[in-house]
C-alpha cells in the first residue's frame, strides 16, 4: 500500500480518467484486462462503470463520483473513498458500514471483515 498512482501505461485506466466509461465497459466485456490496484481516481466521475470482479485494492477515490456503482464483487480492500459521492452505491459484503463511514468521513483505508 503506497501512494495512489496514475497508471498512464494502462489504456483502460486512462479511459476511466478521461470519462470514457462506456468504452471501458465495452473493452472489459471483450475480455481486455486492466490493473487498477492502487489507482488514483481523485475527482473522477465513474458513474456507469461496470465494476464486477475488478481488483481495486488500495485505490484512491477522494471526491470521486461513485453513485450507483455495484462494487459487490469488486475487491476494495485498502481503498479510500474520502468525500466521495456514494448515493446508491453497493459495497462488498465484507465491508462493514462502519468501515465505509470511516473512509468516507476521514479517508481511512477500508479493511475487510474476516469473520
Amino acid at each position: 500500500m503506497g501512494k495512489p498512482v496514475q497508471k498512464r501505461d494502462d489504456p483502460l485506466y486512462m479511459l476511466l480518467r478521461d470519462g470514457n466509461i462506456e468504452t471501458f465497459n465495452e473493452k472489459r466485456r471483450m475480455g481486455v484486462k486492466c490493473d487498477l490496484r492502487g489507482a488514483d481516481f481523485r475527482h473522477v466521475d465513474l458513474r456507469g462503470m461496470e465494476a464486477s470482479n475488478l481488483d481495486l485494492r488500495d485505490a484512491y477515490f477522494r471526491q470521486a463520483d461513485l453513485r450507483g456503482i455495484d462494487f459487490t464483487t469488486a475487491n476494495l480492500e485498502g481503498a479510500s473513498i474520502h468525500a466521495a459521492k456514494i448515493s446508491g452505491t453497493y459495497f462488498p459484503p465484507q465491508l462493514s458500514a462502519d468501515e465505509i463511514t470511516l473512509s468516507l468521513i476521514h479517508g481511512t483505508r477500508m479493511r475487510y471483515d474476516r469473520e
